[in-house]
Parts: C-alpha cells; structure tokens; sequence
C-alpha cells in the first residue's frame, strides 16, 4: 500500500540511518505498551494491563488511519517525521503525568477514558510515523519491515531490565528517550540541523529526568485504587511487581505493600524467647487455627509473604518449614537483607526454607509430602482485594491446582487456606468446590468428611475483615480431630461453620450434602462452581443472569460492590473500548472524506479485515492469559507471546509476497494453516504446560517462542496479502481495510476477557481460529468480483 509516491532514488544511501529510525520507532514503542501494563497494575488494577493491548491497537490503527493527512515527500517528510518523533517524545511525558494525576480518581468511565485517550496520544503518533516511512520507502518495504521487527523486538527484550532497573515510571520515560533519538535521526536525513541538536539535547534532558526521579521522584506514584499512598520508607520495582514498606498506623509495625494495594506484615516475635501471649497471637487467629490440629507439622506455605505463617509454623515446633514466596524483593532484598533485623532474621532461621518461585509450579516440581500445606489470602498478583482482581486469573485456586495440593499431603495431611468471609458466603465455598471435585478425582467419594470450616472476627462480616479458614484433610477428619478443633473454636472465639457430625444448618452444610449438585449451583445467589486451568477466574462470582442488575443497582458503599468491582469495571472497559471503535470506525468518513465503497464484491471483502483484526487479538490475548501458568509471571507472559508473535508474524509477512504471489488459492491454504495450527494450539497447551513445569525459565520461555511461531508466521500473511489484493483491485479501500482491523482489534482485546470469563481460555483461542475460516469465506465469495476487475 503506498500512501505516497517514494521519492527516493537509487541514489539515496543513508539506508541504515532510515532503518535506526524505523527500529528506534517501534522499539520505543512496545516498551510503552507493555510499561503501560505495569503502570495501570499499580495504579488502578491487574486487569487494566490488557487494556494497554487495546489503547496501543487503537493509538496504531488510527495512526496509520491519519498518516493518509499527511502529504510529502523525500526530505520534506523527514522533518515532519522528526517533528512527530519529538511530538512524541512529549507525548509520552504528558501521558505519563495524566495518568498518574488520575490514579487517585475512582475508575468509573470518565476516568477509564480520559486514561485511554491520553495513553494512545504517543500510539497515535507511532502509527503515523511508521506508517509514512514505510509509504516512502514502498520499493524496499521487505527490509524496512525487517527493520521494524528488530525494533519492537528488541523493545520487547529490553522492558524488564528496565523495569527492573528504573521502574515503572522510568521505563515509559525511556521510551520518550528513544522517541527523541528517533527525531534526531530524522531531522538528520532532513538535513537539518537545528532539529537534530534539539533532538539530542531532548534525548538526554529525558535520561538526566529519568536519573533524577529514580533518586528524587518528580514523576511517581503518589496516589493508586483512587486512594492517596501512605507515606513510604521504601520503594522498589521489578518487572512484575512494584513493592513498598510503610509503618502499619495501629501499632507502627512494618507492612509490605505489593502494587500499591495488597499488604503483608512482617512479624517481630522473638521465636526462641516465646511468651505465652506472644504464642496465642500467632496460634490463636484464623491462620493458626490447623496448627492446633497438626502441631510441630511439616509444612508448606505458599505466598510466605512478610512470614507471618513462617512464624505460626515455628511456634507450634515445626522444624521443617518451607515458604514460596513467588517475589524476590519480598524474600531477598526485605526479609534477607535491609529488614531482616525488624524479623528477628526470621527467614534466615535454619527450620525455615524460603524459596523464590511461583507457588503452583513448587508444588507441581516438588517430590516432598507434607502434613500442612497452608495459603493465607494469596492471590498469585499480590492482591488481598478480592473484588479488585476478579478479572485477573489465579492458577493457586483451579481444579486442578487443588489435585496438586492434595497430592503433595501426607495420609494425615492438611490443606489450610484463609480466604475473606462473607454473607452468603462466596470464596471459601468456591474453595470447598474446587478441592471437591479434585477430591473426586484421587478416589475419595464422601467429601463432607473431609472438610472444617471456621471463621474469625464475624462482627466485621458486613463490612470489611471477617476471614474464612478451610481446612481440608487427605484423608477423612479422626475423632480426635474434631474434638481439637471443636475444643480450639470454644477457646478462640471462631465460629464453627462446618464439622462434621455437628455442622450448623447453614450454606456449606447445604452445598456438602445436596444431591443434585448442578441444581444447587444453579440456585445458589453466586456463581460458586468449580474453575479450571481453562478458565482461572477464581474471584468473578456474579452469576451469569444478575450482571445487568448488580450493574445498575450496586453502589461504592455496597461491600458486594467493593467484592465484584470488575463488573462494572468490565462494562466500563468495554463503553471505552466501544467509544475507541467508533472513532477508528469514523475517521475514514468524516477526516478523509472516503464513503464506504458499495462497488460489488468489495463491502463483503472488508469483512474479512475485520475477521482478521478480531481473530489475530483473540488468539494473542488467549495464548497471554494461557501460558502464565507456564511462565509464572503476566509481565513474562506478555512479553514472552508478544515477542514470539512479533517475530514470527514479520517473518509470515516479508514472505507473504513470495509464498501467495498473487493467488487468492495459495491465501486460502494460509487461511486454512492459521485455522489449524491455532486449532492445535488451543488443545496442545496445556499438555506442554504440564510437561514442561518443573523447567528453568529461559528454557520455559523459548519453549514459548518454538510453540507460537508456527502460528505467528501463518497469520503474518493473510493481512499484508489481503492489503495488496484490495489494492489493486479498489485502491481506494485500502484506508477503510486499515481502519475496519485496527477497530476489529481494539473491541477484541475487550471481548477476549468477556470470552475467557465465560467460555475458556481455549475456546477463545477456538473462535479465534473460526475468524479466520470466516476470512477464508469472504476471500472466495470476492474472488470472481476481483478477477473480474
């Protein structure tokens, strides 16, 4: 597609100048969008990090869009290129400054859009610049999106040592950096040498402003979750995570705060000097209560967090302690090293084993047994805010993360897990539902005998603060069991929400002994059945027909709100990204005065941009959310699957001319390829997965890499060939091709969580795959309508 004539003869030699600029370009620009991923985790919630995909689609799309404004030609085009590239370079300043400013705002819808509009201003202009240089250069566009795919590849490999080194706020001003260096670059092949200066001077006044905030914060987090931060004795990010340390205002002990939301403390008990009462306020709460059943046990904490279950295992005489703490800010740089002092050394304590790693792939690699396996409120993203994360997935709590667990316990052994309580409850069933259906698995049939439920600080059940502890036995509960418990509930004050032989009449008695379990699910006022690796979405329990109702009658002073806050976050995201799809949708019309071409064939033809647009967002968001099981980490599983789909699609597409030539027969085998392939994906992932567990992660992360390219390069080709064909068929469609996919994949990336949450990761990436058979359809319903032209 050529936007402009290319005017740049053979004589033309600065090639490799004009491919830095390209590469310097779309490196910039993939480090913004997946910096922009940490940031709106911090600042507003994990879910918002795919909302980053569809702010850069958006921002891209109308780009190119727009880029059909702009008239030039040779060194004319450079200096507009180098005036957009400073432009930018600004942008992403601006951005980062409102997003920020709006972090301390509730995310209702006008916040939700302002934050996207500002975002994609530097995506935007992005589109525009790549889009122009790559019309100028039209004879050697193979080279030029060589060049470009080095640039956003080499920006997908350099955003987590930059998180790691400069923050979240750092790495989006780093991009600036490279956005600046791009203007000195262009105004150089312009010949202009003002420019160039400033470009330069640009560039290194943005790394002076990055080494100046890394040392004194100008641009930071001050405000998150519309809340202003408490003020802060310590601060560090990595690439999935930004942590801090505040004094807890109730009694000035250490708290760690994890992305400005989730909080664990850091104990001070002297273990080896324990006091009677100092032992009663580790045994006695919620937490401690299975160590009144298995004192002195062998256990397994996931999320040891500050190291308040480390401490309760200790005190109960435990001499075999072992804590996955997937955060090694948390475990190595504060509890090993500048606050190790403020835990009395509690993680260098030679009972206790603390391991780095993500708690699921521990336990799936770990060939131990153990008598306690115990989570206290971990959520695999940090979050104690449940409502907060009900978008996110969690692999701790599936279906078949619980068959792990039991399958790791000793014939006495326990699973304990605290989550918060609620009236009806919501969690801690969901959690009898998933070890229920695991349970069924390993062979055990009567469950209700395996289960003990208790809850602590029931008169903060209607407002914030009761907890729920399930304990769950390998094995049915001994006699003596219950009476311990029974005897430890009396002492402590917990309410006995289930035992066995003298349960209270209440919802876990009634869900534990219903026959027909489905016809309990179904009327149960909350979506509590089991969830699976397919579909990890652990907190999401509005059932399928009260969404429009919890939407128009729920209030922020609601607690059921503040529980299912991504509903109407959900709807929030999908009106923004509504709102982005008409914009894109509008730009053709109402900027470039171009109507919908009603020539024959064509209008059928341009649905299948739209099918690619959907499809190509659809599979990359699933193989996202499939494989961070796989790598442990959404940060690695963005870059990771954004890399591979990069790489791979650039090579699909500087091959497509060769490999299609033309024949709309060889694009229907493309077509056919990406169907099957993504087809096997979608069943093939999850064996991998789980062969591949215990692996490191490099080798994790290039088994990622071999497992999409396949399917990258096949849908590499379908687009650019598809533009070529309408080119020469009805040139003047082509902006309204570029315009229906970028459109097409803004509401995907928004219907690929909607399409998750109720259908599966897997068919996701099933529907993902039919688009492109609907593609396929157009392509032969248009074919003699282009012949014939």
């Amino acid at each position: 597609m050529s936007i402009v004539s290319s005017s740049l003869s053979g004589k033309f030699t600065a090639w490799p100048i004009l491919y830095g600029a390209v590469a310097l370009t779309t490196g910039a620009t993939l480090i913004l969008e997946l910096s922009l991923t940490r940031i709106f985790s911090v600042v507003f919630y994990y879910h918002f990090a795919f909302l980053a995909i569809s702010i850069a689609l958006f921002g891209l799309g109308s780009g190119g869009v727009l880029s059909y404004y702009i008239v030039a030609r040779g060194e004319k085009l450079f200096h507009r290129l180098g005036v957009l590239s400073a432009l930018n370079s600004g942008a992403v300043v601006f951005s980062l400054a409102l997003i920020l400013n709006l972090a301390g705002k509730p995310s209702g819808f006008q916040t939700l859009a302002m934050v996207y509009f500002a975002a994609a201003l530097p995506f935007l202009l992005s589109g525009m610049i790549v889009s122009l240089a790559i019309a100028e250069t039209i004879h050697r566009v193979d080279r030029v999106y060589f060049y470009d795919l080095v640039g956003a590849a080499g920006g997908c490999l350099l955003v987590i040592p930059l998180l790691n080194i400069v923050g979240g706020p750092g790495a989006l001003l780093s991009a600036a950096v490279l956005f600046a260096a791009a203007a000195a670059v262009w105004f150089g092949l312009a010949r202009a040498t003002t420019g160039r200066v400033l470009g330069v001077a640009l560039a290194l006044f943005l790394v002076a402003l990055i080494i100046v905030n890394k040392r004194k914060p100008i641009l930071d987090i001050s405000s998150a979750k519309g809340s202003k931060l408490a003020a802060e004795i310590f601060v560090q990010w990595n690439s999935f995570s930004r942590i801090s340390v505040r004094q807890d205002p109730k009694d000035q002990s250490l708290l760690i705060v994890i992305d400005a939301d989730a909080t664990t403390g850091i104990p001070q008990f002297d273990l080896d000097h324990l006091t009677d009462r100092d032992r009663a306020e580790l045994i006695a709460h919620g937490p401690g209560f299975p160590y009144q059943l298995r004192p002195g046990a062998k256990t397994l904490i996931i999320g040891a967090g500050g190291g308040w279950d480390v401490a309760r295992a200790l005190a109960s005489g435990s001499k075999d302690v072992t804590g996955v703490e997937i955060n090694p800010i948390i475990a190595e740089t504060i509890m090993r090293g500048r606050f190790q002092a403020q835990s009395r050394g509690l993680y260098a304590r030679p009972e206790a084993h603390i391991v780095v790693e993500d708690g699921r792939s521990f336990v799936r690699r770990s060939k131990e047994k153990y008598q306690l396996l115990q989570a206290t409120l971990v959520d695999t993203w940090a979050s104690t805010a449940a409502g907060a994360f009900a978008l996110s997935e969690n692999n701790l709590y599936t279906s078949e993360a619980f068959e792990d667990y039991l399958s790791h316990l000793t014939d006495d052994g326990v699973l304990a897990f605290t989550r918060w309580g609620f009236d009806p409850p919501r969690e801690s069933l969901r959690l009898l539902s998933l070890a229920r259906q695991a349970m069924y698995k390993l062979g055990e049939q009567d469950f209700a005998r395996h289960v003990i439920v208790v809850r602590e600080d029931v008169q903060r059940l209607n407002t914030w603060g009761a907890t729920d502890t399930v304990l769950i036995s390998r094995k049915p509960f001994r006699v003596e069991d219950l009476e311990k418990a029974a005897l430890a509930a009396s002492k402590g004050g917990f309410e006995i929400l289930y035992l066995p032989g003298q349960s209270p009449d209440n919802q876990f008695s009634s869900f534990l002994t219903a026959k027909d379990q489905t016809a309990w699910f179904r009327d149960y006022p909350y979506d509590v059945t089991p969830v699976p690796d397919d579909r990890p979405f652990f907190f999401y329990t509005v059932q399928p027909r009260d969404i429009w109702n919890f939407r128009t009658t729920a209030t922020h002073e609601n607690a059921d709100f503040k529980v299912n806050l991504a509903v109407p976050t959900l709807f929030s995201l999908l009106g923004v990204s509504l709102l982005a799809t008409f914009i894109t949708l509008a730009l053709p019309p109402f900027l470039l005065k171009a109507r919908l071409p009603r020539e024959p064939g064509i209008p059928t033809f341009l649905l299948y941009f739209l099918c690619l647009g959907a499809g190509y967002i659809l599979v990359q968001v699933g193989l996202i959310q499939k494989l961070v099981l796989f790598l442990g980490h959404p940060t690695y599983a963005l870059t990771v699957v954004i890399f591979s789909m990069l790489v791979s699609s650039g090579l699909g597409s500087y091959a497509s001319r060769r490999l299609v030539r033309g024949n709309d027969d060889r694009l229907m085998y493309a077509l056919c390829a990406v169907t099957g392939i993504v087809t096997i994906l979608a069943f093939s992932v999850k064996p991998i997965i789980d062969a591949g567990e215990g692996l490191p992660l490099p080798v994790k992360m290039l088994i990622t890499v071999l497992l999409i390219a396949p399917a990258g390069f096949a849908m590499g080709i379908p687009f650019p060939s598809g533009l070529t064909r309408l080119e020469h068929w009805h040139s003047p469609s082509v902006r309204w091709a570029w315009s229906l996919n970028a459109a097409a994949s803004v509401l995907g990336s928004c219907g690929a969580i909607f399409l998750a949450i109720y259908l599966g990761l897997r068919m996701t990436l099933l529907i993902g795959a039919a688009l492109y058979l609907v593609a396929l359809v157009t392509l032969k319903l248009t074919s003699k309508h282009a012949v014939a032209q």
